[in-house]
Formats: C-alpha cells, sequence, structure tokens
C-alpha cells in the first residue's frame, strides 16, 4: 500500500518520473526555440516607403539647420560690424576681425580695438578739424560775388 500512496509521478525509489508533466529537450523543435529566442524578422522591419519619408524628412531637417546656421553666423557677423563702427574708433570697421568672444563683453571689444590701433595707428578714425577750404570762410556780411569767391579760393 505505501506503494500506491506514493504519486504517479515518482518510481518506486521516490525519485520524480522524468516522462510524466515535464517536456523533454528532445520535444522542443528548432522552430520553437527561434521564436522564443529571436523576434521575428518582419516584425522588425518598416516598408521602404516609410524608411525613404523618414530619411527625405530628416534630409529637409538637417538642411534646415545648416541654412540656419549660416543666417545666424551673418547676423553675428553684421553686429559685430556695427557694434565696432558704433564706437568711431576706427577709420574701416573691417581692419578688425571677426571674433564671436568680443560680440559677449564691450570691453574686450574696446580693448581689442586699442591693441589693434596701437599697433597700426594708421587704421584709427581721423577727425578733420580747423579749416579744410570748404563752407564759408568769411564771417562779415557782404553781399554774394562770384568774383569774390573764385577768388578766395586760389
Amino acid at each position: 500500500m505505501a506503494d500506491d500512496d506514493q504519486n504517479d509521478t515518482t518510481d518506486a525509489e521516490g525519485q520524480p518520473d522524468e516522462d510524466v508533466n515535464e517536456p523533454d529537450d528532445q520535444d522542443v523543435t528548432p522552430d520553437d526555440e527561434r521564436q522564443d529566442d529571436e523576434p521575428d524578422e518582419d516584425a522588425e522591419t518598416f516598408p521602404r516607403s516609410y524608411v525613404e519619408k523618414l530619411r527625405k524628412e530628416s534630409q529637409g531637417y538637417r538642411e534646415r539647420a545648416k541654412t540656419a546656421e549660416a543666417n545666424l553666423d551673418a547676423a553675428l557677423r553684421e553686429l559685430f560690424t556695427a557694434r565696432v563702427t558704433g564706437t568711431g574708433r576706427l577709420a574701416d570697421p573691417d581692419d578688425l576681425p571677426y571674433d564671436a568672444e568680443l560680440l559677449a563683453d564691450g570691453d574686450k571689444l574696446t580693448g581689442a580695438i586699442d591693441e589693434l590701433i596701437k599697433r597700426k595707428p594708421h587704421l584709427a578714425a581721423r577727425k578733420v578739424s580747423g579749416s579744410v577750404g570748404q563752407g564759408v570762410t568769411s564771417t562779415r556780411e557782404e553781399p554774394f560775388s562770384l568774383l569774390s569767391r573764385l577768388q578766395q579760393s586760389v
């Protein structure tokens, strides 16, 4: 009776029976293993038209980014030229090479202009003063005479 009380899944020695309730490794087919370990290839691929659409969209974004960067660079260069012109210290603002770091700090910009003028004084802006032979030269009131104007200019 003791053997009758034992579970049907154990053999006479009390060890579990391998044939009952547990599949053997031989029962598993290679197709079953492939489905468990690897996802189906068709589920991971996209239609060609969709991929081409995504690539075209990405190319459009890259072109827009390049255009935006070029526009930003041109605007920063114009701002730099305007700030150098605003100081009035250089005859030609293009004499100072573009440097993006100088845009952020006005003191650095002034220092760079000072150093350039120190190295090359001929680049400094010149202001005209005194009589240069133009405009009204006489302060007394006399009637206009073309002959007297011609004589004064000689």
